[in-house]
């Protein structure tokens, strides 16, 4: 459709997160949020490299807004803790870019006991987002419809490489499975994780559930309206440091032969899209959306809503279980 970010609105007024915003398409999404003037919060484990790419920012885009948050993805406390951070600065976020993710690395454990490809593309993201969940929908009870929105990053490799079942609960940490089922498995828990938001939050989701989750917030009260929007953005194959972590079995070499690979900047197109175009509407609420900007079928195990709800059951059993929700 020949969308680029040139064609986002002024974003004067609005805040941002992006997750993993220090390199590749996180950057970019950075760059171009702050570009439309917005203030944006760049969230990674090291602020060194965050301060490096905030000065790499600002030389092309002088003034731009942007603010380090600590966010450490393979350590759920420290995942809660960013986000208690940001809710003792701010008082609103207009979106949430749930960016950061590894891909097809050796197997390994977190210290919370989840495989970390799992717990870095999915657990950690929900985590994080469930904690923000008050504050989006308070931003939205003051706000037109679709200024608030929750974009999670994904990738056609949910279709290519998530096991038989879509979630293995039986084996979550896919300890029988490979570094690419471990990767598409937690690639279709990020599109059903933007399913259920959509379900439980946006257009047409009840005014009383919304009200339940915003009443989180400490010292406030609920929002008689409003509502988030969500969407699963696919990046397509992007030449970033994500292509050398890999093991096993990799596609990179046989990519770049075929010019397939765009670059990171290409790469945030749909992420952009979804996440600040005016172009984005609310019956494109809850979709999955491939290069650029093109809303796409998922796979079958992607559009199971019976599924979305018992992942998110799952998840919420689980995080309450470590006592982090």
């Amino acid at each position: 459709m020949g969308f680029d970010p040139s064609q986002l609105p002024d974003l004067s007024g609005k805040i941002y997160l992006v997750t993993g915003g220090n390199t590749g398409i996180g950057k970019e999404t950075v760059k171009h949020l702050a570009g439309h003037h917005a203030k944006v919060y760049l969230a990674a484990r090291s602020e060194a490299k965050a301060d490096v790419a905030i000065a790499d920012i600002q030389k092309s885009v002088p003034n731009a807004d942007i603010r380090f948050l600590k966010l450490d993805m393979m350590d759920l406390a420290s995942v809660a803790a960013s986000a208690k951070d940001f809710l003792s600065k701010e008082t609103k976020l207009h979106g949430l870019v749930n960016n950061a993710g590894i891909m097809a690395v050796e197997f390994a454990e977190s210290t919370d006991g989840y495989e970390s490809q799992f717990q870095t593309n999915y657990l950690s993201h929900w985590l994080f987002t469930n904690i923000l969940l008050p504050v989006l929908l308070h931003t939205a009870a003051d706000a037109a419809p679709g200024a608030v929105r929750i974009i999670n990053v994904t990738s056609n490799g949910h279709n290519l490489f998530a096991p038989k079942a879509g979630i293995d609960f039986s084996d979550i940490n896919q300890i029988a499975g490979s570094p690419w089922s471990r990767y598409g498995m937690s690639k279709l828990g990020n599109i059903l994780h933007s399913k259920e938001l959509h379900r439980r939050y946006g257009p047409g989701s009840s005014a009383e559930s919304r009200q339940i989750a915003a009443n989180v917030l400490p010292g406030t009260t609920p929002p008689a309206t409003g509502e988030i929007w969500t969407a699963s953005a696919h990046p397509g194959a992007v030449d970033t440091n994500l292509n050398t972590q890999t093991t096993g079995f990799n596609f990179q070499p046989i990519l770049k032969c075929f010019g397939v690979y765009s670059n990171p900047e290409k790469g945030a197109y749909t992420s952009l899209y979804v996440a600040a175009s005016a172009d984005f509407k609310s019956s494109d609420s809850g979709n999955y959306y491939s290069p650029v900007a093109k809303k796409s079928k998922p796979s079958k195990h992607a559009q199971d809503a019976e599924l979305a709800k018992k992942l998110w059951d799952w998840t919420e059993t689980e995080l309450k279980g470590k006592k982090l929700i």
